[in-house]
């Protein structure tokens, strides 16, 4: 019993967690969304310094008022290949947890689309995709004005590890 009580506790916190503010974006012809509260601002793209031994998605870090910030490209970083920088091609400054502290972390996208409100009612779990495969990003499937948007958690789009190796970049 208290078990049931206990899952029930946390289904109700995820779903509180789902129902928010999103700011949606287009990376290819996909709708992504992540919580507006991790969103620290929205930039149009400007020179990355590489990083030499770095992977593949880690584009490099930018001079943010005096803060280094590494920035990932998602393209890259969702598997999908790379493709030509457009005048909508811009950077999202993202706030993430780090071992108790927060880091900040430039995401690129192909296009920023719009900041929208999206209902409990109005999202639905992440479908099973079969044995084996575990896409812990993913906080739902909102559908919303007729689209269907993938709701992230930028939180947990770079694993642990990975993040371990972008924040030796800034410190």
């Amino acid at each position: 019993m208290q078990a049931a009580i206990q899952q029930t506790n946390n289904d109700t916190a995820i779903l509180e967690r789902r129902s928010e503010k999103y700011l949606s974006f287009y990376v290819g012809a996909e709708e992504f969304a992540i919580g507006v509260l991790s969103v620290r601002e929205i930039m149009g793209m400007q020179d990355i310094t590489s990083v030499p031994h770095t992977p593949s998605f880690v584009q490099g870090i930018i001079n943010l008022r005096g803060k280094v910030v590494p920035v990932v490209d998602l393209r890259l970083k969702f598997g999908m290949p790379s493709t030509e920088r457009t005048q909508r091609t811009c950077i999202i400054v993202v706030d993430v947890a780090r071992e108790g502290s927060r880091m900040l972390m430039g995401v690129i996208v192909d296009s920023v689309s719009e900041v929208l409100n999206v209902a409990v009612s109005e999202i639905e779990d992440t479908p099973d995709f079969g044995e084996g495969v575990t896409i812990p990003y993913l906080l739902g499937i909102a559908k919303s004005k007729g689209k269907v948007k993938i709701l992230l958690d930028i939180e947990k789009v770079l694993n642990a590890g990975e993040i371990t190796g972008l924040d030796a970049l800034v410190n």
